[in-house]
């Protein structure tokens, strides 16, 4: 494949975002490029209608730009009595309603004949002069600049408004050149892909050892020839001797308790509200908040729980149920229901050691088998209560808790160093299929 060379001659291309393009280029809005199909669910109280071979494509399905397979299929027979429909082989497939909407656009492009949902639209080819996989890559590449064109105002879902999205125009080189372009963006995506997925291999190697040291730390202690004594418990087994058995209650300064149990009106500005969707890698994310609360709600949320350095939340509802994480700020801010709060009584219990028995896979085992289902994970309080922490006498947890955050910071380092490098060649992936599709740069003329 040749690399790419510098563009000569340009022309205005009368879109200000897209600005300058090759003078041999032309501009077409993707109306008169494509005949648009939408889709819809077969009734999912009918098993029939799902236990066919039919790829039905929906929201979770889209996160490669190229589909051969879907994770749920329908018959043939669900087609007729429902509003899915189907899109032939290279098809240009665009979500246009789903919360994802808020950060990027997901394209892709089928490799066979699928069915779509409500949520997908068909774009399927009509002229003879495109070539699908650059469409698809042209979307890929400038969708910060699509992104708030095309977004819907005011939906309650994000949503992309299609008549707009028709409207919008795209460079075109002529159709050997859009070909090469995409095979030239196939061979050096995919050769950028393969060094995310390692990266992203060692990222989650990383975390595996993390953990693995974090539950040894908590169930083994530091002394390598410590005697040990069968605990009857099949998910613990050993504990060194001097070392109890405590449920997470007994530990506790004040009862175990959550935020407030109703929806509260969001602000831009205020006092931050935190919920499930800030807590990961042990820690509380207030850029990831959903929003802020007023003065008045805090102070009145906060005659329940006021939050305070060294408190250990876990979330205890909703797909990432059983997460932890520790208060490691002193600034003001309040937390919802899907938080449990533990605040530790320092005489028996050093909050860094119950914070890191929690995140251990042990603790995380009687979380999974003690929750209850209804759409998603749920655990209650009672039972948060009387799940089991192995405990050792006071002045070793501390020791332990400084041994494993000393331990983790290298670990937490190096991934921080990693998922950055990928960060780069994501950024890096996106600005070169921009710069290719957007005529900035040109694949080596010999190509087409």
């Amino acid at each position: 494949m040749n690399a790419p060379i510098a563009i000569a001659a340009t022309k205005p291309s009368g879109i200000t975002w897209l600005g300058e393009v090759p003078a041999h280029w032309g501009m077409k809005k993707i109306r008169f490029l494509f005949r648009f199909q939408s889709g819809g669910t077969p009734s999912t109280t009918n098993e029939a209608y799902w236990e066919g071979t039919l790829p039905w494509v929906s929201a979770k399905d889209m996160k490669k730009m190229w589909i051969s397979d879907t994770e749920d299929h329908i018959s043939e027979h669900a087609l007729t009595e429902s509003a899915a429909n189907t899109v032939p082989p290279n098809s240009l497939l665009l979500l246009t309603r789903s919360g994802i909407l808020q950060h990027t656009i997901p394209v892709c492009v089928n490799s066979r004949r699928m069915a779509i949902n409500q949520d997908v639209k068909g774009c399927i080819p009509v002229a003879d002069n495109v070539d699908v996989r650059f469409c698809a890559y042209f979307i890929h590449g400038s969708q910060e600049q699509l992104l708030p064109l095309w977004r819907q105002e005011g939906a309650t879902v994000e949503s992309l408004e299609f008549e707009t999205v028709k409207n919008t125009a795209f460079a075109l080189p002529p159709l050997p050149e859009q070909r090469a372009i995409a095979a030239f963006l196939d061979e050096r995506t995919a050769r950028i892909d393969g060094l995310i997925a390692r990266k992203q291999r060692l990222v989650q190697l990383l975390k595996e050892k993390r953990q693995a040291l974090i539950t040894r730390a908590v169930t083994r202690g530091l002394d390598a020839k410590v005697k040990l004594k069968e605990t009857g418990v099949p998910w613990l087994g050993e504990l060194p001797e001097g070392w109890q058995l405590r449920p997470l209650k007994e530990l506790c300064a004040v009862p175990i308790t959550d935020g407030p149990h109703e929806t509260p009106e969001f602000y831009d500005e205020g006092v931050p509200f935190v919920s499930a969707e800030a807590i990961w890698d042990g820690r509380i994310h207030l850029e990831s908040i959903r929003g802020h609360i007023t003065r008045e709600d805090h102070e009145r949320y906060s005659r329940k729980y006021l939050p305070r350095r060294n408190d250990i939340y876990m979330i205890k509802s909703g797909s990432t149920t059983g997460r932890v994480a520790i208060v490691d700020f002193d600034s003001e801010f309040n937390i919802w229901s899907p938080l449990a709060v533990v605040r530790c009584n320092d005489v028996k219990a050093h909050y860094g050691f119950v914070y890191h028995a929690m995140s251990s896979d042990y603790f995380q085992k009687q979380v999974q088998t003690r929750w209850s289902f209804g759409t998603q994970p749920n655990i209650g309080m009672g039972v948060i209560g009387n799940l089991i922490v192995a405990l050792p006498p006071r002045e070793e947890q501390q020791k332990l808790s400084t041994f494993i955050d000393s331990r983790t910071l290298r670990i937490d380092a190096l991934i921080t160093k990693v998922e950055q490098a990928v960060l780069r060649l994501q950024e890096y992936r996106t600005a070169l299929i921009s710069a290719a599709v957007t005529g900035k740069v040109r694949v080596g003329e010999s190509e087409y």
